[in-house]
């Protein structure tokens, strides 16, 4: 059976932040994707808070490692209500979902 220990990587994300948002059209392309980033800011959050590697949560899932791969990535995949649904329950959490009317200007 495969090593199922999650061992997170140290990553500086606002260094690599600042260092992307020096290359032109970053940060609209950024902007653009912001919800995507921070759904996937969730899902490593609590995939690492559950101690779950990739395969872990594929296992519990009955799926894939490169499925969960893609689900982690911003912008590459648009899950459905039902997959993120299973993955929240993988990873010990329940999913929430919420329309928030836009502010007035």
């Amino acid at each position: 059976m495969a090593d199922l220990n999650y061992k997170p990587v140290r990553h500086d994300h606002a260094a690599f932040i600042a260092k992307a948002k020096q290359r032109a059209g970053f940060t609209d392309a950024y902007d653009e994707l912001e919800l995507e980033y921070a759904l996937a800011s969730q899902m490593l959050t609590a995939r690492s808070k559950a101690g779950l590697t990739q395969d872990a949560v594929a296992e519990r899932m009955g799926t894939t490692k490169s499925a969960i791969s893609r689900l982690e990535s911003a912008g590459r995949h648009a899950p459905s209500l039902a997959t993120l649904k299973k993955y929240a329950s993988a990873v010990g959490c329940d999913l929430q979902v919420k329309l928030v009317p836009h502010k007035s200007s």
